[in-house]
């Protein structure tokens, strides 16, 4: 448990309550205190929804701790499944209430004995896994749950349907660019004749999940949320699934050719190899984009990218294999996740960041200075700040990542979309220099040679005068080499003369 005031992925309760609101009639209670309840106004602002979000506060106040929860709780279950009438009720504890060690499970099982809901106890760690984690194991242990039931009741449908047919798996609440990407995996699956059995959990009823074993294979677009789920589909039932991200014309072709063989598999004659071959030269724009001149010109460019272990490794991928961009280094804040994201670019860029420090990650970026950078929220705000282009690629999410436009990142449309992205990243940085040239918005602003840096280094009037002279583009790394120079012989004045000292060093 850290204090910060950025986080790349937030405590497990949200991945929980994220994966609950995202099933239809599943509500969730969270025993917290009221500073934790901020899941609902997040949704309802971000996500643009007309309806309500389906998650109440416990509320862990001062009687709480002073004589614990007794009723509380219970009763919260017993009043939400009288008003809302839910087919499931979750509840999740979080780190302040863990701190209680009260017996959660003796509570949910008191609960269902009066309540028409089925009533579930989050089974995660709430010190010891981040939002995603907990997502990615709430997810796959409501759908044991409901699995395990209908095996119960005999009500488990295991034969497959008579075509070929898939559940997409990890559909969820405050997702980057989601339900676009799920668009185009539909208009996918349409186009190579492949029924859709089940996507979840957004939209869908716990009621559907005893469908899932119908289908012929699991798709598994986001490694963050659904891998679980698959592979304990893959163990009980013996269901195939493909994980890799449709992202860009290679990965897309991969993929496709991922399902052929598993349809193969199944005795199944299909070849999609002509369907890759007329998206790729006639369809889609960015096969045919990455050999014009327009984009031979990015060709060496230097590129950061940072992001979830999905969105980064795809986009690393595209700017390697289909731009010619060089990759400085990649990274994701998905610790857990290290080994497949060193297995699937560590040959693709000269280094690998994995972190969650989001000072470390400002820091590298001004360090090599790049000529444009690919990554969250985050990476925005340290590009604005370093004067440099930069391409929002993953979550954490804001709301200009819920477009009301269609912008997948998925399928052919969604490679055309990231070939625009990277490309006027990239434009949109010269585009600063001939404003300041003819006249434009201010450019001027430029910062040192870290973001974490905290020596106090000014510069003189004539100095800023100076400065103020280069050209926009070049600015920030003359400003930049200047203070580090600065830096090294212990100047906390800047002054025309340490200017033309640095050059000279330099």
């Amino acid at each position: 448990m850290k204090l910060a005031y950025w986080m790349y992925a937030g405590p497990a309760h949200i991945g929980t309550l994220r994966i609950a609101s995202s099933f239809k009639n599943v509500h969730a209670i969270m025993h917290a205190p009221l500073g934790d309840d901020y899941f609902n106004v997040m949704r309802s602002m971000l996500e643009r929804k007309r309806d309500f979000t389906a998650v109440t506060a416990s509320v862990v106040d001062r009687h709480v701790l002073a004589r614990g929860s007794q009723e509380k709780v219970v009763n919260n279950i017993n009043r939400k499944d009288k008003e809302e009438r839910p087919d499931l009720v979750i509840l999740t504890p979080t780190c302040t209430s863990s701190i209680l060690q009260e017996d959660l499970q003796n509570f949910v099982n008191r609960a269902s004995i009066e309540t028409n809901a089925d009533v579930l106890l989050a089974d995660v760690n709430h010190y010891r896994v981040n939002e995603m984690q907990a997502a990615d194991r709430t997810l796959e242990q409501i759908i044991q749950f409901y699995l395990n039931k209908a095996q119960k009741n005999n009500q488990l449908k295991t034969s497959k349907t008579l075509k070929p047919s898939v559940n997409i798996i990890g559909s969820f609440n405050l997702a980057f660019h989601n339900q676009h990407d799920i668009a185009e995996l539909k208009r996918l699956m349409s186009d190579l004749k492949i029924t859709i059995n089940s996507i979840i959990p957004e939209g869908a009823s716990v009621q559907e999940l005893k469908d899932l074993p119908q289908a012929w294979f699991n798709l598994v677009p986001y490694r963050e949320v659904g891998l679980l789920s698959a592979q304990y589909l893959q163990k009980e039932f013996n269901m195939p699934f493909v994980d890799i991200t449709p992202m860009g014309v290679v990965e897309t072709a991969n993929c496709i050719r991922q399902i052929q063989y598993i349809l193969q598999s199944n005795s199944l004659n299909v070849n999609f190899e002509s369907y890759i071959d007329i998206q790729t030269r006639f369809v889609s724009q960015s096969a045919w984009f990455s050999r014009s001149i327009d984009c031979q010109n990015l060709t060496g460019k230097k590129a950061v990218v940072f992001g979830d272990s999905t969105h980064s490794a795809a986009m690393t991928k595209i700017l390697t294999k289909e731009m010619g961009i060089n990759v400085i280094w990649a990274g994701t804040y998905c610790k857990y996740d290290r080994a497949w994201f060193e297995r699937e670019v560590g040959d693709l860029c000269n280094e690998i960041v994995i972190t969650d420090d989001h000072n470390l990650i400002g820091d590298l970026i001004a360090k090599v200075e790049p000529a444009v950078i690919f990554g969250t929220q985050m990476e925005r705000h340290v590009a604005k700040r370093l004067n440099i282009p930069c391409g929002v690629i993953s979550a954490p999410v804001h709301i200009q990542n819920f477009p009301l436009s269609y912008r997948p990142f998925f399928g052919y449309e969604g490679a055309n979309q990231i070939a625009d992205l990277i490309y006027n990243s990239f434009t949109l940085g010269m585009e600063d220099h001939l404003l300041e040239i003819f006249g434009g918005h201010d450019t001027k602003e430029v910062l040192s040679i870290g973001l974490s840096y905290d020596s106090e280094i000014t510069w003189n009037i004539e100095s800023q005068a100076e400065l103020q002279k280069i050209p926009g583009f070049v600015r920030g790394k003359i400003k930049r080499n200047t203070e580090k120079f600065a830096q090294q012989k212990n100047l906390n004045l800047i002054t025309l003369e340490v200017m033309y000292a640095a050059k000279e060093a330099a």
